[in-house]
């Protein structure tokens, strides 16, 4: 190995040679040889980088260095152009890497010498030369190189051992010799200037020579001394006071953080100071003997002039300006990029594991950052802090741990006592902070369990048990803090489905993707804000544990028995401690991606009782103030006194930062409604916890989720929707449907209880209907309780039109689950074509053939024939009526009905006489009811009952009100669809003429609604979920059934055909289009003769007599091609 490197070496000397020597030649510096300079200089430096991987030895790095110094000695710095000098630094950097180990003391001394000159500008006696960046930056890089930390693992090969460590010793000797300190602290004034520079390379270098200088090579009392102007420097390049953009970089706040660091650590820590005599030291018993003696110094303090030396008075003066320069660097926290969190973070932990006992006053401020840097969304910086705050609070002294957790048990008191102010200032940024804290306290908290006893870290959660238990923490922040939190409902409330859709799509399945619907609090303007105030709630519960159910406790009575403002407040408090508790978030996933869990058993009997006093909320009786006793003035009881105050508002001597409210003054409106969602809350986190063993609180727990759900306010019914999919997938079912249908008795029972004249609510009927909906077709199952409880209450209450609208509404609901569950064949409805006249042909053939033989005419004589069947005449005279009576029999038997056709028959019969109830909404209930029941029965339990009513339903197509009018001819469109057979004379004979009026008559009112269609011609209305329209759709379809299955008399017909020609216009709503079409297709198979005549006459086809039929303002081209097509 030596001899390949002294090869190498022979080698590379061979190459240098060329360039030494023409350059120690030319070390006169002129104008004309400077490029040549120049270029001898970057060939040397080229050599020697590409050879970096070869240590020089001493003789060949002086053999480089004789012609550089040579330059640097025969001509007159000043005079020596940026260029050459810059090269010069380059070379002298790549050679001092090697030339370290073994560099003579008096040419490190002339270098650094140097290097610190042209860094500062001092090249000569009283001269002040400015050079370049990038002149500069090479002589920093040269000085780097020159002072830079080795390690053993650089030592050069065959050195003596432990060579690093006596070399570093000697420089750090020399260094802090008393003639080299003046260069010292010279070297560090100028690297303070160009660590402000524009020039990023030289301020990046500039950074890490500061570093090296100070915690390597400068002495103690210079660190001292240099102090103040450090921090000074260091914090406005760290603030970036001097960036266009407002911020350093994260490399540049990462350096100035470093160097502030080590100088805060070296110059006023406690090692340090207790050595100086600064400040006293407390250990064991024997410190606690001399503590009140003035502290002394362990060693000789004396120093050379320009050193500090500590004293008590200059320790208490630094400390103090250096805690306010450190508060000045708390908008770090915020910097967007992680290498700068990172190194802040560091520094905080450094400066709080060394200073205890110098910088107690910086304790809070430096255990905020890493809190606050603990809840980063850089996963790489809150590991960081999370790492910091361990290592402080467990290793290390035992009274520097001690003083931390003291220091951060303050802190989460502070914290608890300040929210509020916070809140009531609206001041987002600052809640954020507080509640970050908070949670990061908490997550300490919660890491205790993995560490020793011994450590002390068990005081976190004592604390926290104070603040949440029964020791009186709660009642010093709870009021307050309720105090300023108000909530209000969201403008918009987004959610994947609605009460209202449920309704109208009918799809219970959708329910499962509801989630809660979010708050607004009113002092708090940022989303952000409240999420952290959420989280700090879930992470105190989460810490505390069954600790804190004091503090739910608290909360909860307050928001159930409270009637002012503060119970909303006080039960979301509630809510997001138990969120925590039980470790089940509410929103995002919620119970998703929870699996079996197991509690403790206080938990449990907590979450029971308190389900039932939530639940008890909607059986409660509200309070009636008609009838609350008066109040009754006594006679000593002085009368109220009434006061004028003009000028300023007085001071109000009281510790409450909102303003007093009267005790009495009720809940609004919106208040009470979310009061309701926070009380579905805790409904469902009780279900999340108890899981399985929660279904027997159902009974209690079913009609308050189903009576949210039916709530006309759009946020109120989302969270019922949202509690009923959560506690259904709590405790294990698949769909809300299921676990409704599998305690379908707990929920009757819970609406009968509410139908009595004890517990009336209105609202029972609209929970029995969406009870139906939710359960869906599977309510088949169920529903002879149903319609037998809804019969039951229309005998009670058929008087009251509320109620009765309710029950008819339910008792619709059960006719469609059964349509939907029930199978049903259509009737075949037979044409009758036996007076359709299609062709003349078959007569003339009858004509001419009337009177032939027939051609098979067998005029054989066969005697005597019986005149009975040949069968009859077997059987005597007693047995021959017997086969007539039972083909009569079974002819006249009755088809056997099912359950559910049973119950529906019983429905219609029951409910007929209420076509004719006063209020028009139930009359249309008990049309729409009836047809819904036509598919489900058969002809011979259906046809007695609209036989029956059939008067009252020819009546409601006279109603005067438009919606009952189209459920009548739904009714009458499903029986023409069902049992043509039974409707086609009463079609013509009642239907049709009552149709062609009502078809006027909407004609007239479309030209008066704002909903019709607009222009020339129009038909209709825009929409298709107008009465209007769905009457129009309800005609054409019943025509079109009873033109198919009718035989139509050519009058009527004809009027048929001209009533509805308008629908036919192009203008009109497609769906009417298409009906009419359909319509129009049917008529052809009758008389198609007509249809081609009037639509030929309507579309101006056609002259003569006929043009009377002419209507220039429907457009029916395109559709009168379409029905010739087919």
């Amino acid at each position: 190995m030596a001899t390949d490197s002294d090869g190498r070496q022979q080698s590379l000397f061979q190459k240098l040679k060329p360039i030494c020597v023409p350059l120690l030649e030319k070390s006169q510096l002129t104008p004309v040889n400077v490029p040549t300079v120049l270029r001898l200089l970057s060939d040397l430096e080229n050599i020697l980088h590409h050879e970096s991987d070869l240590p020089l030895s001493a003789s060949l790095a002086s053999y480089v260095f004789y012609p550089i110094s040579t330059i640097l000695r025969r001509n007159v710095l000043t005079q020596v152009p940026d260029r050459v000098l810059e090269q010069v630094f380059n070379v002298l950097a790549i050679l001092c890497d090697s030339w370290w180990w073994d560099c003579e003391l008096e040419v490190w001394t002339q270098l650094f010498m140097l290097c610190s000159s042209i860094l500062g500008g001092l090249e000569g006696k009283g001269k002040n030369k400015t050079r370049s960046d990038e002149t500069r930056q090479a002589a920093a890089m040269c000085l780097l190189a020159l002072t830079r930390e080795r390690d053993n693992s650089k030592t050069p090969s065959g050195a003596a051992e432990g060579l690093f460590s006596t070399r570093i010793a000697s420089l750090q000797s020399h260094a802090q010799s008393t003639k080299f300190i003046p260069v010292l602290g010279q070297t560090i004034d100028s690297l303070l200037t160009t660590s402000k520079s524009r020039h990023r390379p030289l301020q990046h270098v500039s950074l890490r020579l500061l570093d090296v200088i100070i915690r390597v090579y400068a002495p103690n009392g210079l660190v001292a001394s240099v102090l103040p102007g450090v921090i000074s420097t260091m914090s406005r390049v760290a603030l970036g006071t001097q960036e266009s953009t407002g911020q350093a970089s994260g490399d540049i706040v990462a350096g100035a953080l470093l160097v502030m660091q080590n100088a805060v650590v070296i110059s006023i820590g406690d090692a340090v100071c207790i050595a100086d005599g600064a400040v006293r030291s407390v250990v064991d018993l024997e410190d606690l003997v001399h503590l009140n003696r003035p502290p002394s110094p362990t060693k000789n303090t004396a120093t050379a002039p320009y050193l500090i030396t500590r004293t008590p008075s200059w320790l208490q003066a630094s400390a103090s300006q250096l805690h306010i320069a450190l508060n000045a660097l708390t908008p770090l926290v915020y910097h967007p990029t992680a290498v700068a969190l990172v190194a802040l973070a560091n520094m905080a932990k450094e400066v709080l594991s060394t200073t205890s006992l110098t910088l107690p006053q910086s304790q809070p401020l430096l255990l905020s950052w890493l809190l606050s840097l603990s809840n980063s969304s850089y996963p790489r910086v809150a590991e960081a802090a999370y790492t910091s705050l361990l290592h402080v609070l467990t290793e290390g002294p035992t009274n520097v741990r001690q003083a931390l957790l003291q220091t951060l048990m303050h802190i989460s008191k502070e914290c608890m006592n300040s929210l509020p102010i916070s809140i009531a200032s609206q001041a987002d940024a600052r809640i954020e902070h507080i509640a970050g804290h908070v949670e990061a306290i908490c997550r300490l908290a919660m890491s205790t369990s993995d560490l020793p006893k011994d450590i002390g870290l068990s005081s976190i959660s004592g604390t926290l048990h104070y603040i949440l238990g029964p020791g009186g923490g709660i009642e010093k922040w709870g009021w307050t803090l309720l105090s300023v939190l108000q909530f209000k409902p969201p403008p918009v409330s987004i959610n994947p489905v609605s009460m209202s859709q449920l309704l109208l799509e009918g799809n219970p399945e959708a329910v499962q993707g509801v989630t809660f619907p979010e708050v607004t609090l009113k002092n708090v303007l940022s989303g952000s804000a409240a999420d952290s105030l959420a989280r700090m709630f879930r992470a105190l519960g989460r810490a505390s544990g069954d600790h804190c159910l004091y503090a739910v406790e608290w909360f909860v009575k307050l928001g159930l028995h409270s009637k002012s403002d503060v119970a909303v407040s006080a039960l979301w408090c509630a809510v997001r401690l138990l969120e925590g508790v039980s470790d089940i978030p509410l929103t995002g996933d919620g119970f998703q991606n929870q699996g079996v869990t197991s509690h403790s058993k206080h938990l449990e009997k907590f979450i029971r009782s308190l389900t039932r006093e939530v639940a008890e909320l909607w059986t409660a009786e509200p309070a009636d103030p008609s009838t609350a006793p008066l109040k009754v003035r006594e006679d000593n009881e002085p009368l109220p006194r009434t006061e004028v105050v003009k000028g300023v508002k007085g001071i109000r001597l009281t510790l409450d930062i909102a303003e007093p409210r009267p005790p009495t003054t009720p809940i609004a409106n919106d208040q009470m409604l979310l009061h309701r969602t926070f009380c579905l809350q805790l409904l469902a986190l009780g279900a999340g916890i108890l899981q399985a063993r929660f279904t027997g609180l159902l009974i209690h727990v079913i009609y308050p989720v189903l009576h949210s759900i039916v709530s006309p306010n759009h946020h109120c019914s989302l969270s019922g929707m949202a509690a009923l999919a959560f506690i259904a997938n709590a405790t294990s079912y698949a769909s809300p449907g299921s676990l409704l249908l599998s305690h379908f008795d707990y929920a009757l029972d819970g609406v009968s209880r509410r139908l009595n004249h004890r517990w009336f609510d209105v609202d029972a009927t609209k929970v029995f209907a969406a009870l139906v909906r939710l359960v869906g077709s599977d309510i088949v199952e169920k529903a002879g309780d149903v319609v037998e409880e809804c019969f039951d209450r229309l005998d009670e209450y058929h008087g009251y039109e509320v109620i009765v609208e309710g029950l008819m509404e339910v008792l619709g609901e059960v006719v469609k689950a059964i349509e939907t569950d029930e199978p049903h064949v259509p009737d075949d409805v037979a044409e009758d074509n036996s007076q359709l006249v299609r062709d003349l042909q078959p007569l003339h053939e009858w004509i001419i053939h009337r009177n032939d033989t027939p051609l098979d005419y067998d005029d054989t004589d066969y005697g005597p024939a019986p005149h009975e069947a040949w069968g009859d005449l077997k059987h005597g005279e007693g047995g021959q009526d017997e086969p007539r009576t039972a083909d009569r029999e079974e002819d006249t038997a009755e088809q056997v009905l099912t359950s559910a056709q049973s119950l529906t028959k019983q429905m219609v019969s029951r409910s007929i006489h209420f076509l004719t109830y006063g209020s028009p909404v139930i009359r249309a209930r008990i049309l729409s009811l009836l047809t819904s029941a036509t598919p489900v029965m058969p002809e011979s339990a259906l046809l007695p009952s609209i036989h029956q009513a059939w008067p009252f339903i020819l009546n409601r197509l006279n109603d005067q009100e438009l919606f009952v009018v189209s459920a009548a001819a739904e009714l009458v469109e499903a029986l023409a669809s069902h049992v043509g057979n039974f409707m086609g004379r009463r079609i013509w004979d009642d239907i049709w003429p009552r149709f062609h009026a009502i078809l006027k008559k909407l004609e007239a009112a479309d030209g008066q609604s704002a909903l019709a269609r607009r222009g020339y011609g129009a038909v209709g209305t825009e929409s298709a979920y107008t009465t209007s329209h769905r009457l129009y759709r309800s005609i054409i379809k019943t025509m079109t059934a009873a033109v198919d299955g009718v035989y139509m008399q050519d009058a009527a017909g004809w009027d048929v055909i001209l009533a509805f020609r308008r629908f036919l216009h192009c203008g009109a709503h497609a769906e009417l289009q298409m009906q009419a079409r359909e319509l129009y297709t049917a008529l052809s198979k009758g008389n198609e003769d007509a249809v081609w005549l009037a639509l030929m006459a309507t579309s101006g086809r056609l002259t003569g007599d006929i043009t009377f039929l002419r209507e220039a303002q429907w457009d029916i081209n395109e559709n009168i091609l379409l029905l010739l097509d087919k």
